[in-house]
């Protein structure tokens, strides 16, 4: 569903489509709750939503969501508790947070995530760091931080990402050096 800008709430009869495999929600900007039941979905793989001011009743129950493979979350303006959340998504591939002003930092825990492979923080104009186990993420292949105008360096393991082809910096504003062991990504084709 895109562009809804007046709906504010999803019919309780979604919650029932056990099959769901994909959720989109794109400019629903007044939307303020979501159904309980329907991050029960044990089939959803991946949950998009891009342009919310506030869905804090999102973050109760996204731990629910234990097969979901892709997050992507564009123009979340409230998402500083979500990432206290992500610990239980254990399948996670592609984690998208772009545009997140309000995200500061990642939290440590999210190294954790073994299958990740994108990273998007573009246009996250808060984040001032990144995690110290970044190369924890092994198979990590693509790592976008363009436009993240408040982060002032790259932790040096950032090299040990071996996984690693992508890797985007553009519009990086504050960064006035790159890690020496970036030599190291030797899987790397775009920088």
């Amino acid at each position: 569903m895109s562009s809804c800008s007046s709906l504010k709430s999803l019919p309780n009869e979604l919650a029932k489509l056990s099959s769901l495999k994909e959720l989109i929600l794109s400019g629903c900007s007044s939307l303020t709750s979501f159904i309980n039941e329907f991050l029960n979905l044990s089939s959803l793989e991946e949950l998009i939503l891009s342009s919310y001011i506030s869905l804090t009743s999102l973050l109760n129950k996204l731990t629910n969501l234990s097969f979901l493979e892709e997050l992507i979350l564009i123009s979340y303006i409230s998402l500083t508790s979500l990432l206290n959340k992500l610990t239980n998504l254990s399948f996670l591939e592609e984690l998208v947070l772009s545009g997140s002003s309000s995200l500061i930092s990642l939290l440590n825990k999210l190294v954790n995530h073994s299958y990740l492979r994108k990273l998007d923080l573009r246009y996250c104009s808060s984040l001032k760091n990144l995690p110290n186990k970044l190369e924890n993420l092994s198979n990590l292949i693509r790592l976008n931080l363009s436009s993240c105008t408040s982060l002032i360096s790259l932790p040096n393991k950032l090299a040990n990402l071996s996984s690693l082809t992508i890797l985007d910096l553009s519009y990086y504003s504050s960064l006035t050096s790159l890690p020496n062991e970036l030599e190291n990504l030797s899987s790397l084709i775009r920088l």
